[in-house]
């Protein structure tokens, strides 16, 4: 059963680093719960302060890949618009597939700008600035995932 318990582990942490890019898999709380998994074996001990600091490591990287669009926005000279424009951006992008995620905050930045007065060279700029956040997110998210998978590779051999 161990041995089940740790393949099923190591899935949930393959498949917590894809859904960092992929759009509609949580993949830093799967990864996370592969860490769980793991510490259900014998082989594998984690201290209940690592476990308790990587739920909130998950919950702080999920919480930034909202927020972090409607930053760089908010960076790259956007306004209350834009940051509005690039948030709603997210949530509407989840709808429309892995396009819809990687360009909704783009978008809806440009549009939000666009509705706010901005001249379109502006709204672009601002609209670039979500991008960049989308992207910051995604590395975050992978950085994560790729030290819990270290962290359980390391526990295991």
């Amino acid at each position: 059963m161990e041995v089940v318990l740790l393949i099923l582990a190591f899935i949930c942490l393959v498949v917590g680093i894809i859904g960092c890019i992929v759009p509609g898999l949580p993949g830093t709380p799967i990864a996370y719960a592969g860490l769980w998994i793991a510490q259900a074996t014998e082989r594998v001990d984690f201290s209940w302060q690592m476990l308790l600091v990587w739920g909130i490591v998950t919950v702080v990287v999920s919480v930034l890949d909202y927020v972090v669009p409607a930053w760089g926005t908010k960076q790259f000279g956007g306004t209350r618009y834009g940051v509005w424009g690039s948030t709603i951006g997210v949530f509407v992008g989840l709808f429309a597939g892995p396009w819809g995620v990687i360009l909704g905050p783009l978008v809806g930045a440009v549009i939000g700008e666009l509705l706010g007065g901005k001249a379109a060279a502006e709204a672009i700029r601002a609209g670039w600035g979500s991008f960049i956040g989308l992207l910051f997110g995604t590395i975050l998210k992978l950085v994560c995932c790729g030290l819990m998978t270290v962290a359980l590779i390391q526990a295991v051999w």
